[in-house]
């Protein structure tokens, strides 16, 4: 089979089938690309003699090698290593995109010649391309580390930290000692409530006042007539009104 498709192959090559746009040559703008000439006054679209032949049946390549590199391998595009996951070493070969860079391409490049993979456009990779660097989310981290500033532990006091050092060690003794059941914590001294003393009733406080025998209608007869009898009291002469006047002034007589 390998020797009819190079027989296959070297058929089509006779063949000669290279089709250039008219005009490729004479500007530099125009590229080898086919076009179809659709000029009334085309030389190429009237066949003329050395204008480039257009495509005819009886160009085309056989059946058996159309499309296939000439190599004998059917080339497949690849932008990263899991592409490479699946293919055929034996029918397929590897074409890396321009797009991909030199440390990507590196790694491509080995995964494919380790797998037995025939790479179409190998290149020499630089030394200093090749050095592997860290993941993005490792960068990501380590950027976060730097900008987040370090903060300073507070000096500790030297008494504290004495006291603390002793809490420690009664805290081990405890813990060693086998008399760990039985201390229980002493309870705490009862301070003496103060008593409140009882407030002394309203009632007792304050007396109520005797309340005064109803008098008889008789009884009130007679009180009314002593009233009548009884002497009004002298009354005394009234005050004479003051002048106005400076002081030390006398009245006129």
């Amino acid at each position: 089979m390998a020797d009819e498709i190079r027989r296959l192959i070297r058929v089509r090559t006779d063949k000669g089938a290279k089709f250039k746009r008219d005009g490729f040559g004479k500007k530099s703008q125009i590229s080898d690309s086919w076009r179809k000439p659709r000029g009334q006054h085309n030389k190429q679209r009237e066949q003329k003699k050395a204008k480039g032949n257009l495509p005819k049946p009886g160009f085309g390549s056989p059946v058996g090698v159309r499309g296939m590199h000439p190599s004998g391998f059917y080339d497949v595009l690849v932008f990263t290593e899991k592409d490479l996951d699946g293919l055929n070493p034996k029918t397929q070969a590897v074409r890396i995109s321009a797009q991909v860079g030199h440390r990507k391409r590196a790694g491509i490049q080995e995964k494919a010649l380790s797998a037995g993979l025939k790479v179409l456009n190998a290149r020499e990779v630089p030394a200093s391309a090749k050095k592997t660097r860290p993941a993005p989310k490792k960068v990501k981290e380590e950027v976060a580390e730097k900008k987040e500033p370090k903060k300073k532990a507070k000096p500790v006091p030297v008494k504290k930290e004495k006291e603390a050092q002793k809490v420690k060690e009664e805290k081990k003794e405890l813990a060693k000692s086998p008399k760990k059941k039985e201390i229980k914590a002493e309870p705490a001294e009862e301070t003496p409530k103060k008593t409140k003393k009882p407030k002394a009733k309203k009632a007792e406080a304050k007396a109520k006042p005797e309340l005064k025998p109803k008098k008889s209608p008789k009884q009130k007869d007679e009180s009314a007539q002593e009233k009548k009898t009884k002497p009004k009291a002298a009354q005394k002469p009234a005050a004479r009104p003051k002048k106005k006047g400076g002081k030390g002034v006398k009245d006129n007589e």
